[in-house]
């Protein structure tokens, strides 16, 4: 079951499949971590993902590139975001409950609307992706360098993307404001940051970061739009960013954690085919429960997670 560890070639494959099973999973943790750090739950995120990736379809179809695909992609998450926001922050319906009903909303939408643009299945057939190209010198690193450095730009761009947020949360006025509104708002407010402003442009960011984990698995991946494609990462994702202690390079490795554990149960199917693959396939999900369990007790959420913030005198 294991015996690829041991071949050289196999083992770059391996590599390779959790490197890439890992991205959807990033960009929708990363998005999490910068709106649960202004205070704001997003369990969106699930929705959010499959939005993205019917966003990704319809644009990639309609422009005939996989650019317009990400930027319809960008759109529908963040469209899915203002909706959130609206719910959360403005509306103050509790945040849990608004995050379900999003993910409802999106799995609904999203359905309806595949068979109205796809009635016959045309997307799998008309979505252009994007192309794979190397790094020079790079993806020439045994082992590592084809997983890492032979990919699509979709994939390096999360490696891009992560630290530009750890940069923007920790070295500048902006993340300053982001970390103190889901610290002590009230404080925040009191030193004229907007909190309701702030948190509403961080959580329709926070989708469109998710929409684009949903873009990749169309774009990049499977180059089809199906039902309920997301399949539960944007789930996992809420594990990613709890182990990553709500940092942006914490969230990305808690991801390529998740990731390689998807790729050992596909192995696993593959060299098991008489082992009910359903056994394997919970493999991921286990993970990120067993997970939780060693290290959730360790980590410290914002103090103002999850709680509505009403101006004095209001």
């Amino acid at each position: 079951m294991f015996d690829f560890l041991f071949n050289i070639s196999q083992l770059t494959d391996f590599m390779g499949t959790g490197f890439r099973l890992s991205i959807p999973i990033a960009f929708a943790a990363l998005g999490g971590v910068l709106s649960e750090r202004a205070g704001v739950y997003n369990i969106g995120l699930e929705g959010c993902v499959l939005s993205g990736a019917f966003g990704g379809a319809v644009g990639a179809v309609i422009t005939g590139t996989p650019w317009g695909g990400v930027v319809f992609a960008l759109l529908f998450a963040g469209m899915a975001g203002v909706v959130l926001a609206t719910l959360s922050v403005l509306m103050r319906v509790n945040q849990i409950v608004a995050g379900i009903a999003i993910n409802i909303l999106m799995l609904g939408f999203t359905s309806y609307f595949a068979r109205v643009f796809f009635p016959d299945g045309t997307a799998s057939q008309n979505i252009s992706g994007f192309k794979t190209f190397e790094i020079p010198l790079l993806s020439k690193i045994p082992i590592l360098g084809q997983p890492l450095f032979n990919q699509d730009i979709l994939f390096y761009s999360i490696y891009l993307l992560v630290p530009m947020a750890w940069w923007v949360m920790y070295r500048t006025p902006w993340g300053l404001q982001i970390r103190a509104i889901g610290e002590y708002p009230r404080a925040a407010d009191t030193a004229g940051i907007s909190v309701l402003k702030t948190r509403f442009v961080v959580v329709v960011i926070s989708c469109a970061l998710a929409g684009l984990g949903g873009a990749y698995i169309v774009l990049s991946q499977v180059f089809v739009f199906t039902e309920n494609m997301s399949a539960g990462k944007g789930f996992v994702a809420l594990a990613a960013l709890i182990l990553g202690r709500w940092n942006p390079i914490g969230a990305l490795m808690a991801a390529v954690f998740f990731g390689f554990a998807d790729a050992l149960q596909l192995r696993m199917q593959f060299s098991s085919p008489d082992v009910p693959y359903q056994f394997f396939a919970m493999l991921p999900y286990v993970a990120s429960i067993l997970a939780l369990i060693v290290f959730a007790g360790k980590v410290k959420p914002p103090a103002a997670l999850g709680l509505d913030f009403i101006r004095s005198g209001k």
